[in-house]
């Protein structure tokens, strides 16, 4: 029966750097990985990552906690940490907690206490500090997306700064009419997200001395359908139209972009709209928006925790902002003359 020490002799490399080559565990130079694997097709060796696990005490499995996979948002954060942790050799599990609290307390009690996973990673959920105690317990470091976790490593981006930076290019075209299309209460659960959002749109109002207007502020539903109805409302029912949108999150900028079109309004020349996110629909609907590059969030969250089980090292909490950037394509322009 082919073993690794026959692979690591067909290789003409060493037992261990075959190991880390194959298991994806410490730095292996590409050639030298490239020939083990070669080795290991060649005489049908695969790594037993069961007897590897019982000798090291580790799964090379990272479990991965959302509140939806339907999301954008969430689903790009799975894409970008699934591909990070193939390319690592490690396995994912998945955990989708809806909205269904016993889902949650299931999988913060019991399923993530099976030792079955090697690291969690936790999107957009604002975990107690019993939870967190928790999974320190079992020594699994934590990386939690989307806000500041007590005593965890986090990645997030500056949600108010972010809205400021979205208004401010609006009221920099010359846009004082601004409508705001947020999220309901029930999406301000976990780090209040549109709350914050709105929050940095009237500061950035505010000081630009111009006015927020209850009846342009609306609430949605984070989906494209939802903002659909909230801007036809919007449109059709107020006394004065805005001449500019700023939707907290891309799919609702769409929906508003579809909203307008169905009133024989131009975007931009009627009304510009503008998003967060960085959504793929983007580019074909020429929506300006925030970049929170979504991918490169969950990637990051895999080598952090990565970095951290490699080398052996206690991951100690700190809060990272991820950077973010401004891509203006054709749904924002200057108003239209004397409509500001």
């Amino acid at each position: 029966m082919t073993g690794i020490k026959d692979v690591a002799e067909r290789a003409g490399l060493s037992v261990a750097t075959v190991s880390r080559a194959l298991s994806g565990k410490g730095h292996v130079s590409p050639s030298s990985r490239e020939r083990a694997r070669a080795a290991a097709a060649e005489l049908g060796f695969v790594l037993s990552y069961h007897a590897s696990s019982l000798a090291s005490g580790r799964t090379h499995n990272v479990g991965l906690v959302v509140p939806s996979v339907h999301r954008w948002f969430f689903s790009a954060v799975i894409e970008g940490a699934s591909a990070a942790l193939l390319e690592a050799g490690y396995d994912l599990t998945l955990y989708n907690i809806g909205e269904n609290p016993a889902h949650r307390h299931s999988v913060f009690s019991d399923f993530l206490l099976r030792k079955r996973v090697d690291a969690v990673i936790a999107v957009s959920l604002e975990l107690s500090e019993a939870e967190i105690q928790q999974l320190h317990a079992m020594h699994r470091p934590i990386v939690g997306i989307g806000g500041p976790l007590p005593g965890a490593s986090t990645i997030r981006i500056n949600d108010a700064g972010i809205a400021m930076q979205a208004t401010n290019h609006l009221l920099g075209l010359g846009h004082t009419k601004i409508a705001h299309i947020t999220g309901s209460e029930t999406y301000d659960q976990d780090f209040q997200l549109p709350g914050t959002r709105r929050s940095g749109f009237e500061k950035a109002m505010h000081d630009a001395d111009c006015p927020v207007r209850p009846e342009w502020i609306v609430t949605a539903d984070f989906t494209i359908e939802g903002s659909y109805a909230a801007a036809r409302q919007l449109l059709a029912s107020a006394p004065e139209r805005p001449t500019a949108v700023f939707a907290a999150s891309d799919e609702m900028a769409i929906g508003t972009i579809l909203a307008a079109r169905d009133f024989g309004l131009r975007i931009p020349e009627d009304l510009s709209v503008m998003g967060i996110d960085g959504h793929d629909l983007g580019t074909v609907m020429g929506l300006t928006t925030i970049d929170q590059d979504a991918k490169g969030q969950g990637a990051l969250a895999v080598h952090t925790l990565l970095g951290a089980i490699n080398n052996g090292l206690v991951l100690e909490p700190a809060d990272a902002e991820h950077p973010t950037r401004l891509v203006v394509r054709t749904s924002t322009a200057v108003p239209k003359v004397g409509a500001v």
